[in-house]
């Protein structure tokens, strides 16, 4: 099951955007903002959360092959 990610968006008075996403790890929150960060123009700074250098959680598949 995925988990809900959510972004938390801060416009100021001067027009500027702060955009915190929860719930991501990794570099997935980069795949989240992106749209909207193209749509508001230039990105001045970016900083990243421990979260940022966390991996998902790792896929598992099991195969079973023919014995022979």
């Amino acid at each position: 099951m995925s988990k809900k990610q959510e972004m938390d968006i801060h416009i100021a008075h001067d027009g500027s955007v702060t955009i915190n996403v929860l719930g991501a790890k990794g570099k997935s929150c980069l795949d989240i903002t992106r749209d909207l960060e193209e749509s508001l123009g230039v990105v001045l700074n970016r900083e990243t959360k421990s979260s940022f250098y966390e991996q998902d959680e790792p896929q598992t598949v099991k195969v079973q092959g023919e014995t022979g």
